[in-house]
């Protein structure tokens, strides 16, 4: 994955992040005319669509100052696990917030926000419906030693979607990710999703 800071150069503590578990770690994705990964596509799933950006950068912390021609931020927070059933946990957690494999050069960014009527469920039924999702993907653990994937939140931030997922694989993976993506949009949990956006991305350069 690719990260810039307020400093110029990558200190031990920013490439920590990639191999341990950090409390929490502010992280922007920042859509404009540069970046580190070029926008192949938008697809608007559901609610408005974001403005138009031809690439995409990963900003850690505070910003202190967005790159000319910025469209957009996504901006979220890295903390432990959440929303996962223990029986995903194990298989999930090493794959959080450590970087894919060298041959990663594909990526998907997809924010989303819940509707109230998520949040007015108590907590065992968000729980149950969480679990529900479990069972959906039980057939898909398979998908997780090719994907690597990076929950945020940004919902207690006031930003205007719930969650950001970075999902990064292999050009070899993208059905598998296909594959994922359509498991998760199949679950009981995604009828709550109001707003929905998907942002393919390939590494730059990449031929």
């Amino acid at each position: 994955m690719s990260i810039i800071t307020c400093r110029s150069h990558f200190s031990r503590e920013t490439q920590r992040i990639f191999v341990g578990q950090p409390a929490e770690v502010l992280l922007n994705y920042v859509g404009g005319s540069t970046g580190s990964w070029r926008v192949n596509s938008v697809t608007t799933h559901s609610g408005a669509p974001l403005k138009t950006a031809t690439h995409v950068e990963i900003v850690q912390g505070k910003t202190c100052r967005l790159p000319a021609g910025s469209s957009w931020v996504l901006r979220g927070v890295v903390r432990n696990t959440r929303f996962v059933t223990r029986e995903e946990r194990p298989a999930l957690e090493p794959r959080y917030f450590k970087q894919g494999p060298v041959e990663s050069t594909f990526a998907a960014l997809i924010p989303i926000r819940k509707s109230a009527a998520w949040w007015n469920l108590e907590h065992d039924e968000r729980q149950e419906i969480i679990e529900d999702r479990s069972r959906q993907l039980g057939r898909g653990m398979r998908f997780l030693p090719a994907i690597a994937r990076r929950f945020l939140y940004g919902r207690d931030l006031g930003e205007p979607f719930d969650m950001v997922t970075w999902f990064e694989y292999s050009s070899r993976d993208q059905s598998i990710f296909d594959d994922l993506a359509g498991a998760l949009r199949s679950s009981m949990e995604w009828q709550y999703i109001e707003r929905e956006v998907d942002i393919r991305l390939v590494k730059e350069p990449y031929v």
